[in-house]
C-alpha cells in the first residue's frame, strides 16, 4: 500500500510517499481502508519532533475515516464488523497514522458512523470535534440556557465547538474574522464578533446577555487568559486547549478569585477512552447537528503542502487528505 512517512524529524520536506505492506489487525484492532484523513497542527508538531514519537519511520495523521476491511478477534465484541464505516482519532502519537491507504486502529479510539455520513467530512472530525466535546461537555459542564464563548470560531476546533454548544441549547458567542461571521451564524452562533474590535469586552458582555459567558473555550491562553477572567460570569469555567507562547499569566488574578472561576487545561490525548466522545460525535454527524467544513482537500502526494497550509493559511474548518 501507499503511505506517507517521515524517516527523520524536520520540516514538511521530510514527508514522502512509500510503498509498504498493508497492516494486519491485532486482536483489539480493525483495519480500515482510508477514505480521508484530517490534517491538524499537532501533526506538524509530531513531525518536527516536539513530542517523542512511537517509532520512526512514522506515518502521520491523527484523524481518519473509512471502511473496515479486516477485524481482530476481539473487535466484534467492541461492536465492529467488516463493512462498517468508522471514524477514528488519536493516531500517530503512539500508533501509525491515517495518511495511508490502510490503517490498523485500536477499537478504543474508533466509532461506527451512521449511514449517510460523508466520509471526507468525518475524516476531519476527530481532533476538532472530540476536543470541542471534551472541553465544553466533559470539562465545561455546559448546560442549556447557559452562554458559551468560543474563541476562534472559524478554526477546526472552534467551528465544531460552535455547533456542539448550539446542540446543547446554549447561547453561543464566538470570535472570528468578519469574513466568517455569516457562516458561523448559520452553524449555530448567536453572535459572531470580530476579535480585533477595540470594544470586544463590552461586545461579549452584551452578546452574553449582560452576565458574561458561563463557559469559555480558549485556544490562545497567552492572549486571552486575563480577558477570559474579565468577561466571565460568576463561577464560570474556562477551558484552555492551547497557546502560541507557553508563558501565560494574569495581570490581575484577583478578578478570577473574586468570581471563583474554574480553569481546566486539557489535551485530547489525555482522554481516558476516545471511543466515548467519538460515539457522541458520530451521532451528531448522523443527526445533522454537526457539520465538518472541509476547506480544502489534498491527495497523498500533497500531504507536505497540507502540513504547510495548516500552519500558514486562514480558512474555516479543516484540511483533509482524500484517498
Amino acid at each position: 500500500m501507499r503511505a506517507v512517512r517521515y524517516h527523520d524529524h524536520g520540516g514538511a520536506d521530510v514527508l514522502r510517499v512509500d510503498e509498504i505492506d498493508r497492516p494486519d489487525p491485532a486482536d483489539d484492532e480493525v483495519v480500515i481502508e482510508v477514505a480521508a484523513a484530517g490534517i491538524n497542527p499537532v501533526d506538524t508538531y509530531f513531525r518536527e519532533g516536539a513530542y517523542e514519537p512511537f517509532t520512526l519511520p512514522m506515518i502521520p495523521g491523527v484523524d481518519a475515516a473509512g471502511e473496515v476491511v479486516a477485524a481482530g478477534a476481539d473487535a466484534a465484541d467492541a461492536g465492529f464488523a467488516a463493512g462498517d464505516a468508522v471514524v477514528t482519532t488519536g493516531l500517530s502519537k503512539d500508533h501509525y497514522g491515517g495518511c495511508a491507504e490502510y490503517v490498523a486502529v485500536p477499537t478504543d479510539r474508533a466509532a461506527v458512523l451512521p449511514d449517510g455520513v460523508d466520509p471526507v467530512a468525518a475524516g476531519g472530525a476527530g481532533v476538532a470535534a472530540v476536543t470541542a466535546w471534551r472541553a465544553l461537555i466533559d470539562h465545561g459542564d455546559l448546560e442549556p440556557a447557559q452562554t458559551a464563548l468560543i474563541h476562534g470560531g472559524s478554526g477546526g476546533v472552534g467551528h465544531a465547538a460552535v455547533q456542539i454548544a448550539a446542540a446543547t441549547g446554549a447561547r453561543v458567542v464566538t470570535t472570528a474574522a468578519p469574513e466568517y461571521h455569516d457562516r458561523l451564524e448559520s452553524l449555530g452562533a448567536d453572535a459572531a464578533l470580530d476579535y480585533a474590535r477595540d470594544d470586544l469586552r463590552d461586545a461579549v458582555a452584551t452578546a452574553s446577555g449582560g452576565d458574561g459567558p458561563d463557559v469559555i473555550l480558549d485556544h490562545r491562553l497567552d492572549d486571552y487568559l486575563q480577558f477570559d477572567a474579565d468577561v466571565a460570569a460568576q463561577d464560570a469555567r474556562i477551558v484552555g486547549i492551547g497557546e502560541n507562547d507557553p508563558e501565560i499569566g494574569f495581570s490581575n488574578d484577583g478578578v478570577a478569585r473574586g468570581k471563583e472561576l474554574t480553569y481546566q487545561f486539557m489535551s485530547m490525548f489525555n482522554t481516558p477512552t476516545l471511543a466515548r466522545p467519538l460515539e457522541r460525535v458520530a451521532h451528531l454527524l448522523g443527526e445533522g447537528d454537526l457539520t465538518i467544513e472541509v476547506a480544502r482537500t489534498y491527495d497523498l502526494d500533497e500531504v507536505a503542502d497540507a502540513h504547510r497550509d495548516v500552519m500558514a493559511d486562514s480558512f474555516l474548518g479543516k484540511l483533509v487528505v482524500t484517498l
